[in-house]
């Protein structure tokens, strides 16, 4: 059998177009894996990258949609593979056409091929294809590739760690965002409805720059702060309310993710007040816990024990500290982790154990830090704290020297947010 020579082939589609409805697609976003390999914004794209033997021998190639003057006209500017070539800095370029031909030559005499696997169904399908291709050439002396391997492992352990160009963009998702948390504490007034104060968000994130939200804003006034996940965002807010904001902009497909929670008539009341400090307290507690060299479960640990001791404070929890902590009494109260990591996907890729144990935290790393107490209507509940829902939510570099908050501009004390509240 010939010998196999090369290291591998990696080949990363972007993702496909979807439709909304008849004919009418959503807004085109490309897959977070094979931007990350290239920044190449359109559909109908495949990065492959060939390892040789030696480095100069080693290739970038994108294959993407050819020139088309009348589909221009239609659907707007395509880069084609001649402008693709010179302004992204690829070695090669060739018509997505060309794509399963080349794709196949390519891959003869490869150890192995690296590919996103169950993914995207076509691209599965392309994928045996090729593989097939390969091995109906075994017997004029090709060898086809011994192992597939997801190349997403691979992919998202580089991705967790932020280079300077990526810290930029997170940076300005960060200022963006945190400008739209203020214009909706200043002028939220009681009466409006959640989704007036949506449009008051996604109106700062566009005019300021962002392409689009970073996942879908949850502006939950009242009970609905309560709902982890609440989107219907249609209830009228109160001047008794607090109002729970989760919204963060994607810059450059970068994600921001922030929440705010602050009093509908600007004043918080002794119990919201009192709810609140406690979640800040925790949440200041974990940001101080993010340190190089801290494993990533420590900081949610912090949360549990610091929220957990507060509810027993205010009698909303009996027993001793451990004790609570033991029985899980508090998760009656707080039932989700305390973050998770950030980057081109709001819930970004990396592990968050290895072989079983929490990992370590390393400069580069970006994470969200947001611990919560959400108290609906029960049992043994003093009904003055029934329908409080609070969170606080920052996004955290991971430095060589501790943390930097890239969210810290937005308002967080109960002085800062009443302030930035004012009429």
């Amino acid at each position: 059998m010939r010998k196999q020579t090369g290291g591998g082939i990696a080949s990363v589609p972007t993702a496909p177009e979807a439709i909304r409805n008849a004919d009418t697609h959503y807004p085109y976003r490309p897959d977070s894996h094979f931007y990350y390999l290239c920044g190449f914004p359109e559909p109908e794209a495949v990065v492959v990258l060939i390892a040789g033997a030696a480095e100069s021998d080693s290739k970038q190639i994108l294959f993407c949609r050819d020139k088309n003057p009348e589909r221009e006209i239609w659907d707007g500017f395509r880069y084609g593979p001649d402008a693709t070539r010179e302004i992204f800095g690829f070695d090669e370029t060739y018509p997505i056409t060309q794509l399963s031909a080349k794709l196949a030559d390519w891959t003869c005499d490869q150890r192995a091929i690296y590919t996103p696997l169950g993914l995207y169904p076509a691209w599965d399908n392309a994928t045996a294809a090729t593989l097939n291709e390969v091995r109906s050439r075994v017997r004029t002396g090709i060898a086809a590739p011994e192992t597939v391997i997801d190349v997403r492992a691979p992919l998202a352990a580089m991705r967790l760690f932020k280079d300077k160009r990526e810290l930029e963009l997170l940076r300005r998702a960060a200022l963006i965002s945190s400008s739209a948390h203020r214009r909706a504490m200043r002028e939220t007034r009681p009466g409006w409805y959640e989704y007036q104060v949506e449009a008051e968000l996604m109106h700062e994130f566009l005019r300021s720059g962002a392409q689009a939200v970073a996942y879908p804003s949850i502006v939950a006034s009242g009970p609905n702060a309560c709902v982890l996940h609440y989107r219907d965002n249609n209830r009228q807010a109160q001047a008794s309310d607090l109002l729970l904001i989760d919204a963060g902009c994607e810059v450059d497909g970068y994600a921001s993710d922030i929440t705010r929670t602050f009093p509908v008539g600007g004043k918080f009341s002794g119990e919201q007040k009192a709810i609140y400090e406690l979640v800040l307290a925790a949440q200041l507690a974990c940001i101080d816990a993010v340190q190089p060299g801290r494993m990533f479960h420590d900081y949610h640990e912090v949360a549990e024990r610091v929220l957990a001791q507060g509810l027993i404070d205010l009698k909303l929890c009996e027993g001793t500290l451990e004790g609570v902590l033991e029985s899980g009494a508090y998760k009656q109260f707080y039932m989700h982790r305390a973050g998770h990591w950030l980057g081109l996907d709001v819930h970004d890729v990396g592990l968050y154990r290895i072989d079983g144990e929490s990992r370590p935290l390393e400069p580069g790393m970006v994470l969200t830090v947001e611990p919560g107490c959400y108290i609906r209507p029960a049992d043994k509940v003093p009904e003055e704290f029934w329908d409080i829902g609070v969170r606080i939510e920052d996004d955290v570099l991971v430095t060589a020297a501790g943390n930097e908050n890239l969210t810290g501009s937005t308002p967080k004390t109960v002085a800062d947010i009443e302030a930035a509240c004012a009429r």
